[in-house]
């Protein structure tokens, strides 16, 4: 049992050198394994168009690199952005090569995963990105569904559904870590081990993860809450920034005790 869970939850759990003092304060600065350069991408939604680019950047930023190339996305995959199938095909057929490519899972799939199993109790999806998802497997929904067609809607999408996507799903992690950094969709909840985490935190968490200024046993990499810019903090590194609207997606490279950005320009 232990060993699929850890399979589920990440591939490097095991405890990291300390890097604070009991009251928090930086002792070094956090740093990934040596030998060892992690990218990571925010939010994609749909954006095609930015993820082929990201892949583009990525790949000719790596070239020559002679450690290990690790590649974290952050999740929400589809949703709000036209081509939200298109971005799953992409990430099962055409990650770039040479990369331990790390899958989370975010809120968006996991509203997805919730309405094929109970469509009349997670029909809001439907109404926050939902419709655009299912216009990118060539089902059109109207503004308004009458609930008596949920049902009916659920079967539609689970029939045209590809069983590689579905695997490609549930088979999305919660969390990853490596060396002193943890990397989530939404946060963390405060003073609570990783391990002992709630999913929906995990995946939802915003105000109590956001507003901490509490040291975790890890920074946290994450997605989920938009900023026009990068957020650095001691504790956390925010990388959604809105990509879907603004054009920008973001990937943030840690490197040693080292990190910067990679970025697509604006629209």
């Amino acid at each position: 049992m232990t060993g699929i869970l850890e399979k589920l939850l990440g591939r490097r759990d095991s405890p990291v050198p300390k890097y604070s003092d009991e009251d928090g304060q930086l002792e070094r600065k956090p740093k990934v394994p040596p030998n060892t350069r992690v990218y990571s991408i925010g939010d994609i939604h749909g954006r095609l168009d930015l993820l082929r680019k990201m892949h583009e950047m990525i790949e000719e930023d790596a070239a020559g690199y002679e450690g290990s190339l690790i590649l974290v996305y952050l999740g929400d995959y589809i949703d709000r952005g036209d081509e939200s199938k298109q971005v799953i095909d992409t990430l099962i057929e055409s990650a770039p090569t040479g990369f331990d490519s790390v899958f989370l899972l975010g809120n968006h799939e996991q509203a997805m995963l919730d309405f094929l199993k109970h469509p009349h109790i997670a029909a809001p999806w439907l109404y926050f990105g939902g419709r655009q998802t299912l216009a990118s497997y060539g089902i059109y929904v109207p503004a308004e569904v009458p609930v008596d067609e949920f049902e009916g809607l659920c079967n539609q999408f689970s029939d045209i559904l590809p069983d590689l996507h579905l695997t490609f799903l549930n088979g999305c992690r919660l969390y990853h870590i490596e060396g002193d950094y943890c990397f989530v969709h939404a946060g963390i909840r405060p003073g609570i081990p990783i391990k002992r985490q709630r999913k929906d935190d995990l995946l939802w968490i915003r105000g109590e993860f956001i507003n901490s200024r509490e040291m975790h046993s890890h920074v946290v990499v994450h997605g989920h809450s938009i900023n026009p810019k990068v957020e650095m903090h001691f504790n956390r590194i925010g990388i959604d920034t809105g990509a879907f609207n603004t054009g920008v997606l973001t990937c943030l490279v840690l490197e040693n005790d080292q990190h910067r950005l990679i970025q697509t320009g604006r629209k």
